[in-house]
């Protein structure tokens, strides 16, 4: 497998203009000032980014509380964003990255192992981008069940 380029905590995040599930675009300056968990999955409304949106959304009150904000970022296109965020009762945005520059400018795409064989695709990623838009965590091939706890206890919310 080859090597991407990764983020580490400290660096600055890249910038982001996206659509949401309504075609509004979305960009990470408008965070500015706060804390964001950006996430990237690999696609809406299979088992396992299900799995993990309704975890964030089942913490987003206490994930809000302490001034974290979620945005979620898959290639899915809007109209399948609105229809798993509607399915599911999803509260925070959910952004749409066809091209994957974005995800790619994250290194939350490219190489990786699926079930033994080296694929390109989404690596299913977490980053938490602080007031001034650095990452202060940054989480890479990431298991759905279970992460947003871990990353509760890691930001200490």
């Amino acid at each position: 497998m080859t090597e991407q380029n990764r983020l580490a905590d400290g660096d600055a995040a890249p910038e982001f203009s996206l659509p949401d599930a309504e075609g509004n675009t979305v960009s990470l300056s408008d965070y500015r000032g706060r804390s964001v968990v950006v996430y990237f999955y690999p696609a809406a409304s299979t088992p396992g980014c299900t799995k993990e949106a309704c975890d964030f959304r089942d913490s987003l009150a206490e994930l809000n509380d302490a001034g974290f904000d979620v945005v979620g970022i898959s290639p899915d296109k809007p109209a399948k964003l609105a229809k798993f965020r509607d399915a599911e009762g999803l509260t925070f945005p959910l952004l749409s990255d066809e091209d994957r520059s974005v995800m790619t400018a994250w290194g939350a795409f490219g190489e990786k192992k699926n079930y033994g064989k080296i694929v390109q695709g989404v690596i299913r990623s977490t980053f938490v981008v602080d007031p001034d838009g650095k990452i202060a965590k940054a989480l890479y091939n990431i298991k759905a069940t279970g992460h947003v706890d871990r990353l509760r206890k890691d930001i200490g919310v």
